[in-house]
């Protein structure tokens, strides 16, 4: 069974907008592909950041939301984190496993943060990964601009030793062809 991970697509992750690399055009990618798995019949799990550690989105405000662009579904699972991994200390796990839940499919944000703490631990616990190479997004950081760490971490992600599995990289219009197969 596939699910689709939405990974912190907060509105306080995005003030302003520009403040992310290209979230118009991610955002357009992430609708596609929820529309695609629920289509399909397979669960879109929305990760939100509980930040209150960090005092920064805290549950309870609109920052906390996730962005009124994306399209949210009443059927959509929402898994709270406190930590950059989504296994950390949640339900996530648990969910995908009662879920007989295998394959996870990745975008969101931040790709040096959250996305690639989360696959990182899908990794060793023998998921399948696919990773929406144009459906992810980050800042800029003071050593590096936010799309050399987007292309830097699609290589990465692409050349990790596997454990069970290997990691795909592919566009969001790769994975939607392979739903309808």
């Amino acid at each position: 069974m596939k699910a689709l991970l939405i990974i912190d697509m907060q509105i306080g992750s995005f003030k302003p907008y520009s403040i992310r690399y290209n979230t118009l055009q991610k955002i357009e990618q992430i609708n596609l592909l929820s529309r695609k798995f629920r289509d399909a019949g397979y669960p879109v799990i929305y990760i939100k950041h509980d930040g209150t550690k960090e005092e920064y989105l805290l549950p309870q405000t609109e920052d906390f939301e996730i962005l009124p662009e994306l399209i949210q579904e009443p059927s959509d699972i929402v898994v709270v984190k406190e930590a950059n991994d989504a296994f950390y200390n949640t339900e996530l796990l648990s969910t995908l496993i009662g879920k007989n839940i295998d394959e996870l499919y990745f975008c969101g944000c931040a790709t040096d943060f959250c996305v690639d703490a989360t696959i990182k631990t899908a990794l060793v616990n023998d998921f399948k990964i696919y990773i929406a190479s144009n459906a992810h997004t980050t800042a800029s950081r003071p050593q590096v601009d936010a799309p050399t760490i987007i292309e830097y971490y699609n290589w990465l992600w692409s050349n990790m030793t596997p454990t069970k599995h290997n990691i795909s990289v592919c566009s969001t219009q790769d994975i939607i062809s392979s739903l309808e197969v």
